[in-house]
């Protein structure tokens, strides 16, 4: 172990950030990186109440019991898992899921019309600003079929270079899929790629996708991450770019 020894004092400390070099780290070194693809919900806007107020309409109308707590099972789930959490064991035909799935999906894209710049979420613009003003390039890689709608209504679409939504691949998240086919929108290798995610799915699918993660939240849910953060409040390209060379350096 030799001169590392030291360093891997930090990962006890409960203080952020917290790197962790147990995560499988990508080939290249992170001086290397190329691109960051981020969620969308819940890392640079937190469309996770207009989820919940469209879900507690749907369920409110069926008589379903569901509230703050049971709506924290469904954070980074695709819709129909979560109709299907919402539902339990209650049978349903085909028929009435979908139609269950359409009308949440229309509660929710009512909300979101309601969506304006002020809604990123803290830190954000910031970090894409310096980002794009590095050569870097952007991507949004979201299970969301709304991606398109939200990063318009929040104007940021000018700052992304490649979007990858609900439409864009058949596997979602823990699967690569969406992460790979980001990247190869960007024109960049998945080890020259950074992912910003909020969800233990999310950060999954970034490691088996062979990238660099950067986990939002607390340690129980993106702790596989390379790097967790409570937020992006504060957060600098530098600062990452620092914490990611030191995971790096911790590996080898």
């Amino acid at each position: 172990m030799g001169h590392g020894e030291k360093d891997t004092t930090e990962i006890t400390n409960p203080q952020f950030p917290i790197s962790n070099p147990q995560s499988p780290i990508p080939n290249l070194q992170s001086s290397n990186i190329q691109g960051f693809i981020f969620d969308l919900d819940g890392v640079l806007t937190d469309t996770a109440e207009l989820h919940y107020l469209a879900w507690k309409k749907l369920a409110d109308e069926e008589g379903i019991p569901f509230d703050r707590e049971a709506n924290e099972a469904l954070r980074g789930v695709s819709r129909r898992a979560s109709l299907m959490l919402i539902l339990g064991d209650k049978p349903y035909s085909e028929a009435q899921i979908q139609e269950m799935m359409e009308r949440k999906n229309r509660y929710y894209v009512e909300l979101i019309q309601n969506m304006t710049p002020q809604d990123l979420l803290p830190g954000a613009i910031a970090l894409l600003d310096e980002l794009r003003q590095a050569g870097i390039k952007i991507g949004i890689g979201s299970a969301s079929k709304n991606a398109q709608t939200v990063i318009e209504r929040l104007g940021i679409a000018d700052k992304i270079d490649a979007i990858a939504d609900g439409y864009s691949v058949q596997e979602p998240k823990p699967a690569p899929d969406l992460f790979l086919y980001a990247a190869k929108q960007l024109g960049i290798e998945p080890e020259q790629s950074v992912v910003v995610e909020d969800a233990a799915a999310g950060i999954e699918a970034a490691l088996a996708a062979g990238m660099w993660a950067v986990g939002l939240g607390p340690v129980e849910r993106v702790g596989a991450a390379h790097v967790v953060l409570p937020s992006l409040e504060g957060i600098t390209w530098a600062d990452l770019r620092e914490q990611l060379s030191h995971v790096s350096r911790q590996k080898r």
